[in-house]
């Protein structure tokens, strides 16, 4: 559990009893009362891009759907390095060195290229390789060892219900189709869900939110535009325990990473959420772009600073020749991935899989034992 989240306050008194109505927290001055719920659902806005539904099982398996994703990525950082390894050439200094400058310019990052590559020159002297050949499976080893082992799969069971999930990021990284994806991932498996539209301070947001929402078949609680996120955060988690329901997304404000009082207000949602189910949040998960590269890593390293993220969901893999920044967040983070999302159909989002995206990136066959967990 997630009990040093973020710094909270202790309660002077306990939290209201599940089936109670939401009534406002009893010390901190924040939130402000509590907000009346919207129930009618605002009218669709057409400008916003939905993807067409797809009720019906793609016909590409998700390991073929995942290495077309990735194609870009793979021909920058792969296809550049099988040109380098050709038989009869020597691994030396300056073939390791030509590598390095891929990976780099493939955004794995310095940090993480120069640990990737120490390694992969420790293994070549313990093996005695000398043909640049034999360095192709070794640099696959080496990437699989940086993303990390075991997987970390977005997981509820075993938590009391309702199970939190906070979903954080900067404007334009996904958070609303992530979550969108989500509530049809957890529909699929037969879950009861609640989303909180906390980003109060754009008339849109919620908006957009309402049509995944009402997509998926889902409740949506909201506040008025302007009011206190806090507030519509404190009334949906009092809402979640009254129905209870298994599965509460909670939605912020797009916020850009240098902002403190958005990022302080992060902290106040965490001590409300804390308040009344003192483990949760469950899930601190961040939503990156994966067309972003570095600048989404620094975003990342700074979001980690203000508030204990606790998983990562990179986002439009597809078509980008910048995927390798999913090598480097686990080593310059410290966070693990734990989704990735790789095209607008509401199954494009899956639980990472270090060895199927490998796999992908080097044209390995594979079991497609992502697709087989979830469906």
């Amino acid at each position: 559990m997630l009990k040093n989240l973020f710094r909270r306050k202790k309660p002077e008194s306990s939290a209201s009893s599940a089936g109670t109505p939401a009534t406002q927290p009893p010390q901190e001055a924040e939130p402000q009362p509590s907000l009346p719920l919207k129930t009618d659902s605002p009218p669709v806005d057409t400008a916003t891009h939905i993807p067409p539904s797809s009720e019906s099982p793609p016909k590409d398996g998700w390991f073929k759907r995942l290495t077309k994703s990735l194609s870009k990525t793979k021909k920058i950082l792969v296809g550049q390095i099988q040109g380098l390894l050709r038989v009869g050439r020597k691994i030396d200094e300056d073939l390791m060195e030509e590598i390095e400058e891929i990976l780099i310019q493939a955004d794995v990052g310095v940090n993480t290229t120069m640990l990737l590559m120490d390694n992969v020159r420790e293994t070549v002297e313990e093996r005695g390789l000398q043909d640049s050949t034999d360095l192709e499976p070794v640099i696959r080893e080496e990437i699989q060892k940086v993303l990390g082992e075991p997987d970390q799969p977005l997981q509820i069971e075993g938590a009391d219900t309702p199970y939190i999930i906070l979903v954080l990021g900067v404007n334009g990284v996904g958070k609303t189709t992530t979550i969108g994806k989500l509530c049809y991932r957890f529909q699929s498996e037969g879950r009861s869900i609640l989303v909180a539209a906390a980003d109060t301070f754009r008339a849109a947001a919620a908006d957009q939110l309402q049509i995944w929402c009402d997509r998926t078949d889902v409740d949506l609680i909201r506040g008025d535009e302007g009011a206190d996120p806090a507030s519509v955060v404190f009334d949906a988690v009092q809402a979640a325990k009254s129905r209870q329901v298994e599965v509460l997304i909670i939605d912020t404000a797009g916020r850009l990473h240098t902002k403190k009082p958005l990022m302080d207000e992060l902290a106040k949602i965490g001590r409300v959420i804390s308040r009344e189910i003192p483990e949760a949040p469950h899930e601190v998960l961040l939503v990156i772009d994966g067309t972003a590269g570095q600048n989404a890593i620094m975003q990342a390293q700074i979001f980690n600073q203000a508030v204990a993220v606790t998983g990562v969901a990179v986002t439009k893999l597809d078509g980008t020749a910048k995927g390798g920044i999913v090598i480097a967040i686990r080593q310059e983070i410290g966070v693990p991935v734990k989704l990735i999302g790789i095209g607008e159909q509401l199954d494009d989002l899956r639980d990472f899989a270090a060895h199927d995206f490998v796999a992908a990136l080097f044209d390995e066959k594979t079991d497609d034992s992502m697709l087989e967990k979830i469906q």
